[in-house]
């Protein structure tokens, strides 16, 4: 693996780590978004991740001494939605309660969404570490030629 490999790696998952804090925020900014229906009501959101490793598959695990690269980075796959259960709280006087008096929350735990948040920007904080490493390697080997 060549040093600038590294830096797309580590440049992919800033991005995905980015794209993670993006729906982690809209998620704490949309926890007590009160709704009058289930259709309506917003839902937890949560980036699916997968390594980017078309090589392996083509040539199996036995990359060690071929040019081919053991890993590409990370790839937003995609945006789900949580099927965790909504929060109907009985408000009867709350004006978007429905018929029977219960108000749609969205299914937003905050404490988990801080901590989500928390781990993703720290394994974006360590990715700009391995970029700052690969680039003092990089500046060295340089200089062994003076």
């Amino acid at each position: 693996m060549s040093l600038n490999r590294i830096f797309d790696i580590a440049g992919s998952a800033m991005s995905a780590q980015s794209m993670r804090l993006n729906t982690t925020a809209s998620n704490i900014a949309n926890a007590d978004t009160a709704s009058s229906s289930t259709d309506e009501v917003y839902r937890a959101r949560k980036p699916v991740f997968a390594s980017i490793q078309q090589s392996v598959m083509k040539t199996g695990f036995n990359t060690a001494f071929t040019d081919m690269p053991e890993s590409q980075g990370v790839e937003v796959k995609g945006i789900v939605e949580s099927d965790a259960p909504l929060d109907m709280r009985y408000q009867p006087d709350h004006p978007m309660a429905n018929d029977d008096g219960y108000v749609m929350y969205p299914n937003v735990n905050v404490v988990e969404e801080m901590t989500d948040m928390l781990s993703a920007s720290r394994s974006f904080q360590t990715n700009v570490d391995v970029m700052d490493a690969a680039k003092t390697m990089m500046q060295r080997i340089l200089t062994l030629g003076q």
